[in-house]
């Protein structure tokens, strides 16, 4: 097969790269360049000066082409500024799920099939299981380095075009000692940060700069309305987070936790910790795996990248979908929602807005 290898310049994509041509796939590897590559490059990013370098290294060591899509520009408006703005709005964002669905898996998935590739493969842990009905989304057999959370908005075109030949190893070790193995300059390169565009895995800057009515001091807030105590800054509270709220924490002989921000307000929202759990929530922007019945399924969903997943019934709607949770929890908007049966992504989609109910 001719496999296209998305390359960020990491030990993952460059064994999978490595691993298909030792196969016999003719492999040829393209790197998005998402930062300016005259300039220093951050701390623990991926795609940037060094990454592109060390890419075409691996490319080089082992005789196969290499490209680099420039998709700064791309990559700056439907990533960073959609993350500015989704914390504009009182939500909690996953960037990672707009870069894969974004740069990663349109505009590779578009140079893949302009060469005549059959597949493209990334270095994501996470299978591709061949089922009675297609191609199915698992989650990797080193749970550990999971990344099935962020791949739910990937379309059923797009998984019978993709592979993950990552998703079967049993650890990192093990992927590196294949690197070592392979010969390749990248085999103890650290791996990138999550935040990849934030220098430092601060965030709060980078929003401030962008949304500058989000700066400064501001009120917290109890659920009336009354002002309970200050804060140094908007975009250090996410919805359920009871750090940082000094002697708000506790009213009343209540522990508090964050219920609600307001940014343009400069506000943080608080309540009891009991009674602001929710059991119903609505999703937006829901992408399906599998024919999901009218009545709706019977799965786990989970609503955080590292949390466990809950039973839930998840019914279909125009607008999305309607989540009932089996034990009440309390979702962030703006975060994921996948759902799973067992270790497979039935679907998913992304917080909206909850219902309060008791937490009895």
């Amino acid at each position: 097969m001719r496999i296209l290898v998305a390359m960020s310049g990491g030990v993952d994509s460059s064994v999978v790269a490595a691993r298909l041509q030792a196969e016999g796939h003719e492999v040829i590897g393209a790197t998005l360049q998402l930062y300016d590559s005259r300039g220093a490059a951050k701390k623990g990013a991926c795609c940037a000066g060094q990454d592109i370098r060390d890419a075409r290294a691996v490319a080089d060591r082992l005789g196969f082409p290499h490209y680099v899509i420039d998709a700064e520009r791309r990559f700056k408006d439907s990533v960073i500024e959609r993350f500015a703005d989704a914390y504009a709005a009182g939500e909690t964002p996953v960037p990672c799920v707009a870069c894969n669905q974004g740069v990663k898996f349109t505009d590779l998935l578009g140079l893949a099939k302009e060469i005549g590739a059959d597949a493209m493969a990334t270095g994501h842990y996470v299978r591709r299981v061949e089922g009675p009905n297609g191609a199915e989304l698992h989650r990797p057999v080193d749970e550990a380095r999971d990344q099935s959370w962020f791949l739910f908005a990937t379309t059923r075109e797009q998984l019978d075009f993709l592979r993950f030949p990552l998703g079967d190893m049993p650890d990192k070790a093990a992927v590196r000692e294949e690197a070592e193995r392979f010969g390749l300059v990248v085999a103890g390169k650290p791996d990138s940060q999550d935040l990849c565009f934030v220098s430092d895995g601060s965030y709060v800057d980078l929003v401030e700069k962008m949304h500058p009515e989000m700066a400064g001091p501001g009120e917290i807030v109890d659920g009336a309305g009354r002002v309970v105590g200050q804060h140094e800054g908007v975009m250090r509270f996410t919805v359920g987070q009871s750090k940082r709220l000094g002697n708000a924490a506790r009213l009343d002989g209540e522990r508090q936790m964050v219920v609600g921000v307001e940014p343009g307000r400069r506000r943080v929202v608080i309540g009891p910790r009991e009674g602001s759990y929710v059991s119903t929530l609505s999703v937006r922007d829901v992408n399906w795996l599998v024919d999901a019945p009218p009545e709706g399924l019977v799965c786990r969903v989970q609503m955080r990248a590292r949390e466990e997943p809950r039973p839930a019934r998840v019914v279909p709607t125009a607008e999305g979908a309607t989540v009932l949770l089996e034990e009440p929890a309390m979702p962030a908007p703006g975060q994921a929602c996948v759902f799973y049966d067992g270790s497979r992504i039935l679907g998913g989609g992304f917080i909206r807005r909850a219902e309060a109910t008791s937490a009895a």
